[in-house]
């Protein structure tokens, strides 16, 4: 556990409860759940799982290797086009698919909870303000890294329960940083009586905007930051 105060703790600590919830929420299920087909179209549970597992652990390689000397990007620049080419995303989704023919049900469950723990322990052993390279290229803060991990692990949670016909498990804490995050920091036009979750499903397309909706989002000017998914 990191010092009281430090700017990664919430971070670290949404980070840490979407995992943990994530693993319980999967644990057990069986191979039809498995191959049931997600909203990410192509993968099925199984493929959209091995992504969010190999995406909970990428910080693992990237804190063992050498620090940039400053910040380019932050958590929003990071979610930018280029990471929603179509060769970009070809090449995610034969990553997911491939990944997930590796294992069964219950050690890919099992790996997802190393890999988020082996990150969180690497983490752990940075010093306040460390910077970290992504596979992308870009260097950024392992804060603002570590904030589109939370990103990663509650979005596609969302993406899971439905998959599974399951209530959404997001948990509070990974709800605030991703609806922060979504918003810019900003505030939601009250008038559209949004929680976090609904928020966060109309933000990244999990949920369609009324006419209603739309038109107040519109006259608000307001916007939020748009990402695949």
């Amino acid at each position: 556990m990191r010092a009281e105060g430090d700017p990664v703790e919430r971070e670290r600590a949404a980070f840490r409860a979407e995992c943990e919830r994530l693993g319980e929420a999967l644990r057990g299920v069986d191979a039809a759940d498995l191959d049931r087909p997600t909203d990410c179209d192509p993968w099925t549970v199984r493929e959209l799982l091995a992504h969010v597992r190999t995406g909970a652990g990428r910080l693992t390689d990237m804190l063992a290797a050498p620090a940039p000397s400053c910040a380019e990007v932050d958590a929003a620049g990071y979610f930018g086009a280029a990471k929603f080419t179509p060769p970009v995303d070809a090449a995610r989704i034969d990553s997911g698919r491939r990944e997930a023919r590796e294992l069964d049900g219950p050690a890919l469950v099992a790996d997802f909870d190393r890999a988020w723990r082996a990150a969180l322990a690497a983490v752990d052993a940075q010093p306040p303000g460390r910077l970290v390279r992504t596979r992308h290229g870009d260097a950024m803060a392992l804060v603002e890294f570590l904030r589109t991990r939370v990103v990663e692990v509650g979005v596609h949670g969302l993406d899971l329960a439905t998959a599974l016909d399951r209530e959404p498990w997001l948990t509070p804490t990974a709800a605030e940083v991703v609806a922060e995050l979504l918003t810019g920091g900003g505030p939601v036009p009250a008038e559209l009586g949004w929680d976090r979750l609904t928020l966060i499903r109309k933000a990244t397309g999990r949920a369609q905007l009324t006419d209603r909706e739309r038109a107040v989002v519109d006259a608000a000017g307001f916007r939020w930051l748009s990402f695949g998914g």
